[in-house]
């Protein structure tokens, strides 16, 4: 493997790993937010399509979902088949599945993009060269099931006299509720019960249910925001190059790393290309020529 650049790697998968041992001790799960962020890193939804090309690029993504499900095998997740489009001939239109395991959302977020393959097309007659493309979406798995943890801490509670309707009805006690949670600025109020008592569990049932609608908001933004990244599946917009003839190379187009031995790199072997990517490597000579020129 070879990266463009110079690079404190060795420095920064120190890091990455500290972090991994850390996760592994007893109370670290305590602090919730880390752990729900940790959490959310865990489920992960990859989607693959086939560009323009018809067979070729239909076979591509194929030989793609193959990739990613070999690689997921080899870092223990658990893949769960989703959506499948079969090609006309060959191969898939497009196809989709999850992959459930320890950071299997950090890890498959590096390939997002366009994936270009150049190889000997096994279904011309004259032997060719062809050029093909793919592409891959990651999204974070959502959670139909949200559980909206409101830390006490958190929520500023206020009482004071619910007004009313005057004569014997008026509430002569401080028994309405308002609830602030200050991270988010949520206020809530609640007067409709006599009892203070049933006021606040109807306050604090309110709140999580706006919390739970603010977390949906959220997902939606991120999905959102995925989204936006798509590029056409075309010559300029890819982030790695497969090379099958006449030379045989996979090289990154975003870090510089290459390796000699796509066989591997199909098979799964993808670790060399998303930990740089993850860690940081950026390539500082990333021509402005063709897509030709960048294998």
């Amino acid at each position: 493997m070879r990266c463009g650049g110079r690079f404190d790697i060795e420095k920064k998968r120190a890091r990455v790993d500290l972090i991994e041992r850390e996760s592994a001790q007893p109370g670290f799960w305590d602090d919730q937010k880390k752990a729900q962020s940790l959490g959310k890193e865990k489920s992960a939804i990859v989607e693959i399509n086939a560009g323009a090309g018809g067979t070729e690029s239909q076979d591509w993504a194929q030989m793609l979902y193959r990739m990613y499900t070999r690689y997921a095998e080899r870092k223990g997740w658990e893949v769960d088949p989703g959506d499948f489009q079969p090609g006309e001939e060959a191969g898939l239109k497009s196809v989709s599945f999850i992959a459930r395991g320890d950071h299997a959302f950090g890890f498959f977020k590096a390939e997002v993009g366009v994936h270009r393959l150049v190889r000997i097309s096994p279904f011309d007659s004259n032997a060719r060269r062809h050029t093909s493309f793919a592409s891959v979406f990651v999204y974070p798995e959502v959670d139909e099931d949200i559980e909206i943890n409101v830390n006490p801490a958190d929520v500023r509670i206020d009482t004071f006299r619910a007004s009313g309707a005057g004569g014997q009805k008026v509430n002569k006690t401080d028994s309405a509720i308002r609830m602030t949670h200050i991270p988010t600025g949520i206020v809530v109020s609640m007067q409709n019960e006599r009892s203070q008592h049933k006021n606040r569990d109807m306050a604090w049932k309110v709140l999580r249910s706006r919390l739970y609608e603010l977390e949906l908001r959220k997902q939606q933004a991120q999905r959102d925001k995925i989204e936006a990244t798509k590029a056409d599946i075309s010559f300029g917009s890819q982030i790695r190059n497969y090379v099958l003839a006449p030379y045989r190379m996979v090289k990154d187009v975003r870090t510089g790393v290459e390796s000699g031995n796509p066989d591997a790199v199909l098979d799964g072997e993808l670790d060399q290309f998303i930990q740089p990517y993850l860690l940081g490597v950026r390539r500082k000579d990333r021509p402005g020529g063709s897509p030709e020129a960048e294998v």
